[in-house]
């Protein structure tokens, strides 16, 4: 069989299984695309050229036995690769962190943050950073910053030494274990970066098994999503330098952080899932904001 034919049969049967994706890929061909072409040793690239290969009998039983798996176990793909790619940049990962797919990669790869720093930025902070993946990228776009990367996970935080370590930066990026910005005590940042457990619990609920494969830790956000994001945006302030900014994700609960922040001023960033998923704030914003809910305190 060949192997473009390999891959369309084995797309129908994730079709078929009834498998969800988002990890990665959006669809049942890119996904079996992505497994085919791992156990076949193949780039992930390297399609169109190999694409009238003719696989051999062995090869073929390994690849039915890894689809198997994958709509088995409903483990996300990444998980049985231990591996996933962001922006075109490779990242190791396991069962002890969510698989990387966080937007705010799309604005570091295309400079959308640039605007907003200055020849002075030198401090960054990853706060939940996971597996480390958009520390790494913010030290490869920002050659002249240092980054930390915090997480309240230890093992969270094992894997990202992985990725750091894999991509050459433990000069420039340090990594702290941690609930919130709590180990970033005396340390302000020119910019902080932070996708956090944001989802609500209705849609925790919800969620399909592939999801729920992933730590909870990572991404539960309480009854509307918000309640790490309240703790977050009352600290910022105090780590952040005078010109500072946050970009903070929020997937798809915009209206629930614009129900908690209602006089927030705000600016949403564009990224390819729309306007609603990634915003950034100011210092200067947040203590407006703050200001103006301590006086609104005092009124009542």
């Amino acid at each position: 069989m060949k192997l473009i034919s390999c891959i369309e049969m084995h797309a129908a049967r994730l079709t078929e299984a009834g498998v969800s994706f988002g990890h990665g890929t959006t669809n049942a061909f890119d996904e079996a695309a992505w497994l085919v072409l791992w156990r076949c040793e193949l780039p992930l690239d390297s399609l169109d050229e190999n694409a009238e290969e003719e696989l051999d009998a062995e090869t073929l039983a390994d690849v039915a036995a890894l689809i198997e798996e994958r709509i088995a176990t409903r483990k996300p793909a990444a998980y049985l690769t231990q591996e996933a790619w962001l922006q075109g940049v490779p990242f190791y990962v396991d069962e002890r962190v969510i698989v990387p797919r966080s937007f705010i990669a799309e604005l570091i790869a295309d400079a959308s943050i640039d605007a907003w720093l200055s020849d002075e930025t030198q401090d960054v902070l990853d706060l939940c950073t996971g597996n480390g993946s958009l520390a790494v990228l913010a030290a490869l776009a920002w050659p002249e910053v240092t980054v930390d990367a915090i997480d309240l996970s230890a093992d969270a935080l094992a894997v990202a030494r992985i990725n750091v370590d894999t991509h050459g930066l433990p000069d420039r990026i340090t990594l702290l274990q941690g609930d919130g910005l709590a180990p970033a005590v005396g340390r302000v940042y020119d910019l902080i970066l932070c996708n956090p457990p944001y989802v609500n619990s209705q849609s925790m609920a919800a969620l399909p098994a592939e999801y729920r494969a992933e730590p909870a830790l990572a991404l539960a956000g309480g009854h509307d999503g918000m309640d790490f994001v309240r703790h977050l945006l009352e600290q910022a302030p105090e780590h952040l330098t005078e010109h500072g900014v946050l970009v903070l994700e929020i997937g798809n609960e915009r209206e629930f952080f614009e129900a908690a922040f209602p006089q927030l001023e705000v600016a949403w960033m564009e990224t390819s899932a729309g306007e609603d998923v990634v915003l950034l704030v100011t210092r200067e914003a947040l203590l407006k904001d703050a200001l103006k809910n301590t006086t609104k305190a005092q009124d009542q």
